[in-house]
This record gives structure tokens, sequence and C-alpha cells, in this order.
């Protein structure tokens, strides 16, 4: 499975007006070469470099199996049109937090995709943890995307 940006690729910067110096909006992505068995997707973003530890910024859950993009601007609603749902994240907030390091160097954003074989009977608002306990065992295949950001000192 692959999944992409249209509007930044790996190892590269997020651009800004996907982060908390910008719009705060989530970034447009695209995925292909899915399982034929897949039956719904989950996508979950975090920064492994924050200072406390990683850190959560995006549980979307619940996409349709026929799904292969998340456009611009997801609106951070716990239930979308689709059926998908979306979890809290580390900002105590349902929906995407963009990216928002300390000054210094480079923090990685990596949107990892989970294609799954069930529709997960997760309610809205689940956590990382959650979702994760609920996807296991049922993940055919992973993707990811990882983008940088950096806050001038």
């Amino acid at each position: 499975m692959k999944l992409t940006s249209p509007v930044f690729v790996e190892g590269q910067p997020i651009p800004r007006q996907y982060t908390a110096d910008g719009a705060d909006m989530a970034p447009p992505l695209q995925w292909s070469e899915a399982p034929a068995d897949t039956r719904s997707f989950a996508l979950i973003c975090d920064d492994p470099d924050a200072p406390v530890g990683t850190w959560v910024h995006w549980v979307i859950y619940g996409l349709p199996a026929v799904t292969r993009e998340l456009p611009e601007m997801v609106a951070p609603t716990a239930s979308l049109p689709n059926g998908a749902k979306q979890g809290v994240n580390d900002f105590r907030r349902v929906g995407y937090g963009g990216p928002c390091p300390p000054p210094g160097r480079p923090h990685r954003y990596c949107f990892k995709l989970y294609a799954l074989d069930a529709e997960l009977t997760l309610p809205p608002r689940a956590t990382k943890p959650e979702l994760l306990r609920a996807m296991a065992g049922h993940v055919l295949a992973e993707a990811q995307l990882m983008g940088t950001y950096q806050r001038a000192r």
C-alpha cells in the first residue's frame, strides 16, 4: 500500500498552512494498492519527537473500503458524512491538530494508514490506544508518509 500527499513528499517539510502556525487544517492524503479484502481504513498521525513522548495529532477510523483519499480540511467533527469517525488527539480535541513543535530542531510527523479486514465498532472520540486495541489482529497492510516541521528559534 502507498500513502502520498499532493502538498508534501516523504521526509520533506509540511507546508505551514497545515500546522498550528497556519490554518491548522488537515493536509490532503491519497492512497493506492490496498489489499482486495480491505473492509475499512484507519489513520493515525503522531510526532515521535515531542518532548513529552509521542504526541498524537490525528485519529480517524471507519473509513469505507472504497475510500482512496482524505481531502484537505477534514471537518473536526466526531462523525463524518461517509461514516468515518474521528478520535481525540493529544490536544484533547476531535480531529486533526497540526504540527506545533517547540522552537528548535525539526520534528517528524508520521501519517500511518492501516487497511483492515473488519469494520470497527468503535464509537466516535476514541483515543489512539483504543484504536490500536480495536485494530489488533485486523491489519492487512500499512503505509506511512512522514513529513517534518520546524519552528524558528
